[in-house]
């Protein structure tokens, strides 16, 4: 793949789940790591290249649009991943079970009913500990960004929404194959250079 990212368009915006109405041209499949990226270059599921070139990283959520320079929309479709749902047996006992993952500093969803997240045998070991009831899931993965992420997403025209009242469409245990960006051409946003090789994992908030 060239280094050359000149000769593909530019996608400099995005835009929020449920704000844009046009057909997409094509679509990116990401899971919730690679979706907090400034610059990258992507291929599309479709085929279509592109450099995501934003003023400052985002963390996008499934159903944002990146808008291309010529005004084409790459929709973001968000990754399933392999997850632990967390469950109590009160409101009570998953507030702190919430405490207590947020102590470790790991990426957590919230939904009406349970936590959700990325497999972790220590840390589920701890938390059955404390009463929670825990079962393996595989969907997609929309953790909290913290105060600063969601000031920052709403500042690139995302339109806000409460995923925490989202139950994904959970899916049987097998392998995907990410078609949404290029392994060897990474230009993360947290160091801003192009052709780094693995991922730079977000700061958690």
């Amino acid at each position: 793949m060239s280094n050359d990212h000149s000769r593909v368009p530019r996608a400099p915006k995005v835009q929020g789940r449920g704000s844009w109405k046009v057909e997409a041209a094509d679509s990116v499949l990401l899971d919730s790591e690679d979706r907090h990226h400034r610059r990258l270059h992507m291929v599309g599921t479709g085929g279509l290249q592109f450099l995501l070139d934003l003023p400052e990283a985002v963390h996008l959520r499934g159903g944002d649009a990146l808008e291309l320079e010529d005004s084409r929309l790459i929709e973001v479709v968000a990754a399933p991943e392999m997850l632990v749902e967390v469950r109590a047996a009160d409101p009570q006992v998953l507030a702190r079970l919430a405490w207590h993952i947020g102590n470790r500093h790991v990426p957590v969803e919230i939904t009406k009913t349970a936590l959700r997240i990325r497999a972790d045998k220590g840390l589920e070991a701890a938390l059955e500990a404390l009463g929670a009831k825990l079962r393996p899931i595989e969907t997609s993965f929309e953790p909290e960004g913290g105060a600063y992420a969601a000031e920052t997403h709403a500042a690139h025209g995302h339109e806000g929404h409460d995923h925490h009242g989202h139950d994904h469409h959970e899916h049987d245990h097998h392998g995907h194959d990410h078609h949404g960006h290029d392994h060897h051409d990474h230009d993360h946003d947290h160091h801003d250079h192009d052709n780094h090789h693995g991922h730079d994992h977000p700061p958690h908030k």
